[in-house]
C-alpha cells in the first residue's frame, strides 16, 4: 500500500512539473530566441512576481530613459510592460501597439514633446530615422542594433535635427529667437534688444544687406552665396556702414546733424535744447525750431517760456480754476497732449465734488462735455469747449430720472428726496431699498413676499438700463405704479371660482403668507359645515375632496358643493333615484372600496 501511494504522489508530482511547462503560445519574432520550454525564467520570475526588472534588465536603453524621466515610458505611471507590451500572441504578434490604433494618431505629448507649428504636420519617419537616434542616454545601450524601425533615441534640441545656420554665431538656444511655426521670421527676436537698435530707415533694410554686405561678409558658402556675419558687426559709428559724403570735414559723429529719419533731415541734434531754460519733452521735442524761435521774419533767440499762456492761448477762456483761483495749463495738462488731463484725484477731492463710489471710475468727459460750438454760452468756454463746472447740487443734475418724478420731493423712505434715499453713488442697481422699507409702500411685504424678487411684480426693472442724461440711449421708466393689491390679480385661483363669493371670498382666510400650503388658517370644525368627528378626523383630505379637470382641462380639486349625507359616500343607495350632489360619485367609488375607513367608522 506505501508503494502504491509513492507511485501515485510521483505521477502527481510529474504531471504539475508538465502542466507548469507548457507555454501559452509561440513569443513574438523579436523574442524567438527565448522560445522553448527552458527560457521561462528569462523573463518569468520564480515567485510569481513582477517581470519589470527582468524586462529592463534587457532593454537597458529604455531603463535609462526612465530613470532620467525621459520620454513615453517614464511617464506611463506604474503601468507594468506586459500590460502595454504582451507575449505568446505567436511570431507575427506586434510587441509595439499605439492606444490610438497607428502611429500617425500617436498622441506625441505622451512622450514629453508635443508637436505643434510646423512639426505638428510632419511624418512620423522624417523625424525617427537612424541617423537622428543619437541620444547619448540611448547609445550603446541597444540590444537590438538595426533602430530603422525605432522609436526612441531622438534628443529635443533643435540642432539634433536642424543645421546651424548661424555657424554657432547666436549660440544654442534657437527658440530664444525662432518658434515650432516657421523658420521664418523669428518672432522671439528684436533687434531694439541688440546692441545696436533699428530706428527711422534702418527699419525698413533687409537683413542680408547689412549682415551680408561685402564689408562685413568673411566668405561664401558652398553653393557661392555669401557667408552672413551675424555678429559681431561693427555699429559704433555710421562710418561702419555709410561712406561719409563730407569726407571727414564735420569728424565721425554723424548723429551730431543727422538722424535715421534721412540723411537729408537735419533735426538739430548737434544742438543740447537741456542745456537750456526749458528743455524740450514730449510734443514739444517734435516741434520744428521754427515754431518757437520765430516770430513772423524775425528770429527770436529766447522766447518766454514760464508759462504755458506765453506761447499758448488758454482754451478755457479762464474757466479752469481750482478752489476759485485760475490756474495755469500745467495743473492739468503736460507737455504729452493737452487733449489729455493729468489732474490727480486729490485735486479733485479738494474740488466741491469729491469723487466717491462709481463717479471714482467714471470718465472726465462724462461729466466735464465738451459743449457744442452753436449752443448758447459756449463761447464762454473758450475753444476747448468743455464744462469744467457743471451743476451737480443734485443727481438728476447729470442722470435723467427714471422714475418721472413719482418720488420728488420726498422718496418712499420719508427723507427729503434725491436718489439717495433709495441709491448709493456706488451703483445705481441693485437699488438699497429692502423688504422692510416696503412697509411704507401700499403694498407691505410679508411671509414669502418678502422673498420674491423685486422684477417679478415690478416689470419695469426688465427694460433697458438707464444711462447719463449724456447719452443717447433713452432711459428706463421705473414709475413703479401698480394697482393689484388681491390675492387674485397676481395668483390665479386654483379652487377654479367655489370660493369667489360667500363667506370664504377672500384667500387670506384659509391661507397665510409664508405659504398657499398648507392653508393654515382653515379650521375644518369652524368654518365648514361638515364637523370632521370620529374616524372623520382620520380621513385623507383627498378621500372626500377628489381632483377633477374643468373645461379648460386644468385640475380642480372639489371642496364645494359636496353633501354631507353618509349615504352620499359609505352605501351605493345613492345611486338608486335622483340626482347626486356633484362629486359624489367619486367620492362614493374612493370611500366604498377603502375598508379602513368603514371599519373605523364601526370601532368609534
Amino acid at each position: 500500500m506505501r508503494t502504491f501511494l509513492t507511485a501515485l504522489l510521483a505521477l502527481a508530482l510529474a504531471a504539475g512539473l508538465a502542466a507548469a511547462q507548457v507555454s501559452p503560445g509561440p513569443l513574438a519574432r523579436p523574442h524567438a530566441a527565448l522560445d522553448g520550454p527552458t527560457q521561462c525564467f528569462q523573463c518569468h520570475a520564480r515567485s510569481g512576481g513582477s517581470m519589470d526588472s527582468r524586462c529592463l534588465s534587457c532593454h537597458t536603453e529604455i531603463a535609462a530613459l526612465r530613470t532620467a524621466r525621459r520620454g513615453l515610458h517614464a511617464r506611463t505611471g506604474d503601468r507594468t510592460c506586459a500590460s502595454c507590451h504582451p507575449d505568446h500572441g505567436g511570431r507575427e504578434f506586434e510587441l509595439v501597439a499605439f492606444e490610438e490604433g497607428r502611429p500617425a494618431r500617436f498622441d506625441h505629448g505622451r512622450a514629453g514633446f508635443a508637436l505643434s507649428g510646423a512639426h505638428a504636420g510632419l511624418e512620423c519617419a522624417t523625424c525617427h530615422r537612424p541617423a537622428l537616434q543619437g541620444e547619448p542616454l540611448v547609445a550603446g545601450k541597444r540590444r537590438v542594433k538595426d533602430t530603422s524601425t525605432s522609436w526612441i533615441g531622438l534628443q529635443r534640441d533643435c540642432r539634433s535635427c536642424h543645421d546651424d545656420v548661424h555657424r554657432g554665431q547666436i549660440g544654442t538656444d534657437c527658440q530664444r529667437c525662432h518658434d515650432v511655426r516657421a523658420w521664418k521670421p523669428a518672432p522671439g527676436f528684436d533687434h531694439s534688444r541688440s546692441r545696436f537698435a533699428l530706428t527711422g530707415l534702418h527699419r525698413k533694410v533687409e537683413c542680408l544687406a547689412c549682415h551680408a554686405s561685402e564689408t562685413v561678409s568673411r566668405g561664401r558658402d558652398a553653393a557661392g552665396k555669401r557667408l552672413v556675419q551675424w555678429k559681431p558687426l561693427e555699429s559704433a559709428q555710421c562710418s561702419s556702414c555709410h561712406r561719409d559724403p563730407h569726407s571727414g570735414r564735420f569728424g565721425a559723429e554723424c548723429s551730431r546733424c543727422h538722424s535715421t529719419s534721412g540723411f537729408d533731415h537735419i533735426d538739430g541734434k548737434q544742438f543740447d535744447h537741456d542745456r537750456t531754460r526749458y528743455p524740450l519733452r514730449g510734443r514739444h521735442a517734435g516741434l520744428a525750431c521754427e515754431s518757437c524761435h520765430r516770430s513772423g521774419a524775425q528770429a527770436v533767440t529766447r522766447p518766454a517760456s514760464g508759462k504755458c499762456t506765453d506761447c499758448h492761448r488758454d482754451a478755457h477762456a479762464g474757466t479752469a480754476t481750482l478752489a476759485g483761483q485760475a490756474v495755469d495749463c500745467a495743473s492739468c495738462h503736460d507737455v504729452r497732449g493737452f487733449a489729455r488731463s493729468i489732474l490727480p484725484l486729490a485735486a479733485h477731492q479738494a474740488s466741491a465734488f469729491p469723487l466717491t463710489g462709481a463717479h471714482l471710475e467714471a470718465a472726465c468727459a462724462d461729466c466735464h462735455r465738451r459743449v457744442p460750438r452753436a449752443t448758447p454760452g459756449s463761447l464762454a468756454l473758450g475753444t476747448a469747449g468743455v464744462q469744467l463746472r457743471p451743476a451737480h447740487a443734485r443727481c438728476t443734475d447729470c442722470h435723467r430720472d427714471p422714475h418721472a418724478g413719482r418720488f420728488a420731493p420726498k422718496g418712499p423712505r420719508g427723507r427729503e428726496a434725491d436718489c439717495i434715499a433709495c441709491h448709493d453713488d456706488a451703483h445705481f442697481s441693485p437699488a438699497d431699498f429692502g423688504p422692510d422699507d416696503h412697509r411704507n409702500a401700499r403694498f407691505v411685504l410679508e411671509g414669502a413676499h418678502r422673498a420674491v424678487p423685486c422684477a417679478q411684480c415690478h416689470t419695469d426693472l426688465t427694460r433697458p438700463a438707464p444711462t447719463a442724461s449724456h447719452g443717447t440711449v433713452d432711459a428706463k421708466h421705473l414709475p413703479f405704479e401698480d394697482a393689484r393689491r388681491a390675492c387674485a390679480d397676481c395668483h390665479r385661483d386654483p379652487h377654479a371660482g367655489q370660493f369667489a363669493s360667500g363667506r370664504g371670498a377672500a384667500c387670506d382666510r384659509c391661507h397665510g403668507s409664508d405659504a398657499f400650503s398648507p392653508a393654515v388658517r382653515f379650521d375644518h370644525q369652524r368654518d365648514a359645515s361638515f364637523k370632521l368627528e370620529g374616524a372623520h378626523a382620520r380621513a385623507e383630505c383627498s378621500a372626500c375632496h377628489t381632483t377633477d379637470r374643468d373645461a379648460k382641462g386644468v385640475s380642480v380639486t372639489r371642496y364645494r358643493p359636496l353633501s354631507g349625507k353618509c349615504e352620499s359616500c359609505h352605501s351605493d343607495t345613492g345611486s338608486r333615484g335622483g340626482a347626486r350632489p356633484p362629486g359624489s360619485d367619486r367620492s362614493m367609488r374612493v370611500l366604498s372600496s377603502t375598508a379602513e375607513v368603514r371599519h373605523a367608522s364601526h370601532a368609534s
